[in-house]
């Protein structure tokens, strides 16, 4: 345990390190870059974005990094990169410091997202509730016999606090979408700093359970159905679902612009919203914003 929480250290102090510099060198103006960082749900999707843009745009840069949405959003309101992703909306005590600072943010919808709660696929607990998976990531549930497994301990684990998706995944899944709950993660609970080390965990550990972009499902993981509270169904996440609304965690991911830098950005933004851009946002797995 003590080696791997010395490991995640590591790695945060790593990533911190990366887009440490990574703003630095905007404000510097070391290059003409367009500078994007923020969600790990959306750093595939906008790396994948900027190698089109830059193919069909000769001369044009553009960087990407992760860091998670909280990270991106105070980077853009240090004025240090150009573009956050985010698989959250703003905060309102972000948009008093913009405010606060004399900066203007635009929000653009990129595309939308259903948040999948991953198991291994040996794990036969293939449909849960809201209520089931509150009870596991607060902790008062510990076994999976107490939801449809196999007689077992769980594993849950969970985003940290800068990510876009912990922050959805605590205000709609752990506290049931009630904005005066003030239900908090189990003490025994795991947290990754990315979703790709989310999925190798479970991929390596038959017990475990995470939550990640739906861009993110692969064969290593299986998604669980989660109960509609409406029409009382289970439902996959899947495109389809979430165009319907069938999918109960279904979410917007947004890119949001200090406007100062508005004309660099814009060009990126709209080859994103273009026909080959939502090409793209098929190709990994989300939906494009239409």
């Amino acid at each position: 345990m003590k080696k791997r929480n010395l490991l995640l250290r590591l790695l945060v102090v790593s990533i911190i390190s990366g887009l440490t510099l990574f703003t630095t060198e905007c404000k510097r103006g070391g290059d003409n870059s367009l500078k994007i960082a923020g969600s790990d749900t959306m750093v595939q999707l906008s790396q994948k974005l900027a190698q089109a843009y830059m193919k069909d745009n000769p001369g044009e840069s553009v960087s990407v990094q992760g860091g998670g949405s909280g990270t991106g959003i105070a980077a853009l309101l240090n004025e240090s990169i150009h573009v956050a992703d985010a698989s959250r909306t703003m905060k309102d005590k972000e948009w008093e410091l913009a405010k606060s600072k004399n900066i203007s943010i635009k929000e653009h919808v990129i595309a939308l997202d259903a948040m999948s709660v991953v198991i291994n696929p040996d794990n036969p607990a293939v449909k849960l509730t809201i209520e089931q998976l509150s009870d596991i990531f607060s902790g008062k549930v510990k076994n999976w016999k107490e939801v449809g497994g196999k007689d077992a301990p769980i594993l849950a684990i969970s985003r940290e606090n800068n990510s876009g998706t912990h922050v959805y995944f605590k205000e709609e899944v752990l506290r049931k979408g009630d904005s005066k709950s003030t239900l908090e993660f189990g003490k025994d609970i795991t947290y990754a700093v990315s979703s790709q080390q989310i999925v190798d965990q479970i991929k390596a550990n038959k017990n475990a359970i995470g939550y990640v972009g739906m861009g993110w499902v692969n064969k290593d993981v299986k998604a669980v159905s989660v109960l509609n509270e409406k029409d009382k169904k289970y439902y996959e996440p899947t495109m389809e679902n979430a165009m319907a609304k069938k999918y109960p965690l279904s979410r917007t991911l947004q890119m949001y612009v200090n406007e100062k830098f508005n004309e660099k950005a814009m060009k990126f933004i709209n080859y994103a919203l273009s026909e080959k851009g939502e090409g793209i946002v098929k190709e990994l797995g989300f939906i494009p914003n239409k």
